[in-house]
């Protein structure tokens, strides 16, 4: 009984953990990643250092790991070392939590497993989702993270947003109710500045980002899922020949 109900409390736990984005009104959109794209991963990788690693770190990654996803020391050390001095250290911010606390009000959280912990749709959204908010310290608030201590540091890539809320109607143009006496409304932003990249360009840098993030969280999950499906098919082929075993054996016991 006790495991019945730890295994009830653990799959709870999981469930409340999926149902946060639900729970807060906002639709995560589907990450497109493909942690086995290693051109997507190197220009995710390029788009982590120069952005990204100013204020947070990867202390569990090295940067020589970046050798699986096909570049070489030369590469890493020419395009990518900025915050260390050899390609076996580990990727680490110049900047404090102190620094950060004081800046930002929240020391900025390292990275290394964030695509474990909220997820790469939780991500692609996010990172997606800055727009202009006066009311905050930094002038960005964010659709996914209200209030958000991060600022848009991609923010001349994508350029300058403001958020609208709009009242979503019917065929015939009504308004359509929220059931609770309310309108439903429906969020939509306006570009108010343009970036250096299209909206297109965008989404697929942040597509290659996310992607990295992924990968990071875990480098041996494709070697991982390799080994696990030839250890599936060898377990079925040995549970084949333990069945045809058990039936010569008991062939002739009636």
């Amino acid at each position: 009984m006790k495991k019945i109900l730890a295994l009830f409390a653990f799959v709870s736990a999981v469930l409340g953990t999926g149902a946060f984005a639900s729970e807060a009104g906002v639709k995560l959109d589907h990450a497109p990643i493909n942690v086995g794209d290693m051109a997507s991963l190197q220009s995710g990788a390029r788009s982590f250092v120069n952005y990204c690693l100013n204020c947070h770190s990867a202390s569990m990654q090295r940067y020589n790991r970046l050798r699986d996803i096909g570049l070489t020391d030369e590469q890493i050390k020419d395009n990518l070392l900025f915050t260390a001095d050899k390609v076996g250290e580990m990727m680490t911010s110049g900047m404090t939590r102190k620094d950060g606390k004081e800046w930002f009000g929240a020391a900025p959280p390292d990275l290394s497993v964030v695509a474990r912990s909220r997820g790469a749709d939780w991500l692609y959204t996010y990172l997606r989702g800055f727009y202009r908010d006066s009311s905050t310290t930094t002038g960005w608030n964010n659709v996914v993270f209200d209030r958000v201590a991060m600022p848009h540091v991609l923010w001349q890539l994508q350029g300058e947003r403001v958020r609208k809320e709009e009242s979503l109607k019917d065929a015939e143009g009504k308004e359509i109710e929220d059931g609770h006496g309310g309108v439903r409304k429906v969020v939509k932003f306006e570009t108010v500045a343009p970036g250096s990249m299209s909206g297109s360009e965008y989404d697929v840098m942040v597509r290659d980002l996310v992607n990295y993030l992924v990968w990071m969280g875990e480098p041996n999950q494709v070697l991982r899922k390799q080994v696990g499906f030839w250890v599936l098919f060898v377990l079925g082929i040995m549970i084949a020949l333990v069945g045809l075993l058990k039936s010569a054996f008991w062939k002739d016991v009636h």
